[in-house]
């Protein structure tokens, strides 16, 4: 879980405010890990986004601006027109146009590592689902994996890459998975703790 703290924040207070808010944190994880809902965003300026792990806060900025959601100095800047759903739209847009040319360029060496060839790999909504691997050799990811770490965000892509070889969850598969990613238990509980947080779109 993760805090945005103001740099002058006494680090006391912080600790103070974290401590009483950790029980209803737990209470909201447990609840999304059995399906009570996934996380919603307000989108209000300062609602902290996440980004490759690291995290942005949201700042509306008028739509002569450019009309379009972008990174900017720190900032996720959100043009201020339009629906709640229609925003959303643009941010869940956004993770998946700016994500797709990252893991274009991060699919190459794991696939090489992999031993396979992807005709292509794109971000879009898949539901619950976190990424496919289709028969004429296209992966396809959820855009909302683009709020994890690099390394998890790897971790998915290498797992799609490895059913190009090795169709079911076998021994030879995660064998296969090893080969490329050697913390590969790890990797996967950390995934387990973080997924069910993740934002889907849901405003």
């Amino acid at each position: 879980m993760l805090f945005a703290v103001p740099a002058d924040a006494d680090p006391q207070v912080v600790a103070e405010a974290v401590r009483s808010r950790l029980p209803r944190l737990a209470e909201e994880v447990e609840r999304r890990r059995r399906g009570g809902g996934e996380p919603v965003k307000e989108l209000v300026s300062g609602e902290s986004f996440a980004y490759l792990g690291r995290r942005h806060r949201l700042k509306a900025v008028p739509a002569a601006a450019g009309g379009r959601v972008r990174l900017h100095q720190g900032w996720l800047e959100l043009p201020d027109n339009g629906s709640r759903q229609e925003r959303g739209r643009l941010i869940a847009q956004w993770y998946a146009a700016r994500g797709s040319r990252w893991v274009s360029t991060r699919a190459r060496p794991l696939a090489e590592l992999t031993g396979v060839a992807p005709r292509e790999v794109v971000l879009r909504d898949m539901g619950r689902r976190w990424g496919a691997c289709e028969p004429d050799g296209s992966i396809t990811l959820h855009w909302a994996l683009m709020q994890l770490s690099p390394d998890l965000v790897d971790l998915v892509l290498v797992h799609e890459l490895t059913h190009l070889r090795v169709p079911a969850h076998s021994a030879a598969f995660r064998h296969r998975m090893r080969m490329v990613l050697e913390d590969l238990e790890g990797l996967e509980r950390r995934f387990a703790e973080a997924e069910p947080v993740l934002w889907r779109g849901a405003v």
